[in-house]
C-alpha cells in the first residue's frame, strides 16, 4: 500500500465504521469523564473547608500548612487518578482501533458488542505495550522539564551558581541528546498494539514483533505516521475552536454574575458552564487523536505483513475472494 492507500484506508474504515468507533470513544471518554467529575466533587467536598480558608485570607497572610498540605494532597490524588483513568481509556482505544482494523481489513461487519468483548481482553496487554513505550519517550522530556524548571528557579531566584547552571545545561543537552533515539524506539514499537490484539501476543512480544515488522521501513512507516498525527491534531483544532468560543461566552455570562467578593463555591458555580464545554471539546478532539493514528499505524502493519510474510492471500481466502493475481484487501 502507498500513502494515498493508507490514508484512504484509515478515512475509509472510520466511514464505514464510525458507529462502533464513535460508541466505543463515547463509552470509554465519557466514563472516564464520568470517574474524574466523581472524584473532583468528592474531593471538593473533603478539602472545602481548608479552600474556603485559604480563599479568605488576605493578601498580607500566609496560607497554614495544615490548611495548604490537605489541598496539595487532593489536588495530587486527582492528577494520579487522571493520569490512570486516561491510560486505560486510552489502551482501550488503541485495542478498539485493531480490532475493527481487522473486520475492516477482511471486509466483513462487526458490532459494538463484539468490539468491547474482544477489545476489552486485550486492554492489559495494550496498557503493557504503551506504557513500555511512553517510558521510552518521556527519558527527553523529563529532561527537558528538569532543565525548564531549574531554569525557571534559576530567573527567580536570580542565582548564577554553577550548580543552577549546570541542571540547565545537563537538563536541555540530555533532552536533545536522548530524543533521536526516543523517536527511533516508538517508531520501532509503533505497532506493538496492532500485534497485540491481531495475533494476540504478550506486551513484550509484541514490542519484540513490531520492532521485527518495522526493520528495514523505519523512515517510511516514520513519516507516514507523523503525517497521520499532524492531520489528527489539525482536525483536532479545528474541532476545538467553537468550543473554545462558547466557554468563553459561557464564562463571561457566569463571570458578571459574581460579587464583588465571591466565595470559591460561587466561583466554581459561576464557571461550570465554561469548565463543562472546554471539556467536551477536549473529549471529541481527543476521539480524534486517539482513532485517526492507530488506524494509520494498523494498516501499516497489515501492510508490513503483506510486504514480509505474503497475507494478502491470507486475507483474501478469509475474506471469501477468489484468488487474484496481486493481493487483495478490502476497508
Amino acid at each position: 500500500m502507498k500513502l494515498g492507500d493508507v490514508l484512504g484506508g484509515a478515512f475509509s474504515t472510520l466511514g464505514r465504521y464510525w458507529k462502533q468507533l464513535f460508541g466505543m470513544g463515547a463509552v470509554v471518554f465519557g466514563g472516564a469523564l464520568a470517574v474524574m467529575v466523581v472524584t473532583v466533587v468528592i474531593a471538593y467536598s473533603a478539602v472545602s473547608g481548608h479552600l474556603h480558608t485559604v480563599f479568605a485570607l488576605s493578601a498580607d497572610e500566609d496560607p497554614r500548612s495544615s490548611d495548604v498540605i490537605p489541598l496539595v494532597v487532593g489536588l495530587g490524588v486527582i492528577c494520579l487518578l487522571a493520569v490512570i483513568v486516561l491510560s486505560v481509556a486510552t489502551a482501550m482505544m488503541y485495542a478498539t482501533v485493531p480490532t475493527v482494523l481487522q473486520e475492516a481489513v477482511l471486509g466483513r461487519p462487526t458490532t459494538f458488542s463484539a468490539v468491547w468483548r474482544r477489545a476489552w481482553s486485550r486492554v492489559p496487554t495494550v496498557i503493557g505495550t504503551v506504557i513500555l513505550t511512553y517510558l521510552i519517550a518521556m527519558i527527553p522530556m523529563v529532561l527537558m522539564v528538569a532543565g525548564f524548571f531549574a531554569l525557571v528557579i534559576g530567573a527567580i531566584t536570580l542565582a548564577h551558581d554553577t550548580g543552577a547552571t549546570l541542571w540547565v545545561v545537563l537538563g536541555f543537552l540530555g533532552a536533545f541528546a536522548t530524543a533521536p533515539l526516543a523517536i527511533w524506539l516508538c517508531v520501532k514499537f509503533c505497532l506493538a498494539p496492532s500485534a497485540a490484539v491481531f495475533e494476540g501476543q504478550s506486551a513484550v512480544a509484541s514490542l519484540r514483533r513490531s520492532a521485527q515488522l518495522v526493520r528495514g521501513d523505519w523512515w517510511r512507516i516514520f513519516g507516514t505516521g507523523l503525517l497521520a498525527l499532524v492531520l489528527a491534531s489539525v482536525a483536532s483544532y479545528i474541532v476545538q475552536i467553537p468550543f473554545s468560543f462558547l466557554g468563553m461566552f459561557s464564562g463571561v455570562i457566569g463571570g458578571a454574575t459574581l460579587d464583588e467578593d465571591p466565595n470559591p463555591t460561587a466561583i466554581v458555580f459561576a464557571m461550570s458552564g465554561y469548565v463543562v464545554i472546554m471539556v467536551l471539546g477536549q473529549l471529541v478532539s481527543q476521539f480524534i487523536t486517539a482513532v485517526f493514528p492507530p488506524l494509520v499505524t494498523g494498516l501499516l502493519y497489515v501492510d508490513r505483513r503483506m510486504r514480509t510474510e505474503n497475507l494478502g492471500p491470507a486475507l483474501a481466502e478469509a475474506a471469501g475472494v477468489p484468488a487474484q493475481p496481486g493481493p487483495r484487501y478490502g476497508y
